[in-house]
């Protein structure tokens, strides 16, 4: 796995190969941490969109639900 092996050969720490138009490098914790974040945000747009498709909110939905579509 990549993540495993940059972590072996410098932790996250490390710069990065990707900079900014500056010539700056962020480290590898700053572009995990980055990822994680838009994750997260991409997550939450995914459950509002199907939220609003079928009505039903949460993980499980519970014993004799039916979408509110009548799909």
């Amino acid at each position: 796995m990549r993540l495993d092996t940059a972590l072996e050969q410098g932790g996250l720490d490390q710069l990065v190969h990707v900079s900014s138009a500056q010539g700056e490098h962020a480290s590898l914790r700053r572009l995990l941490c980055d990822l994680i974040e838009e994750y997260g945000r991409h997550t939450g747009h995914a459950d509002l969109l199907r939220e609003a498709v079928d009505g039903r909110v949460g993980e499980d939905p519970p014993p004799g639900w039916r979408p509110t579509s009548g799909r």
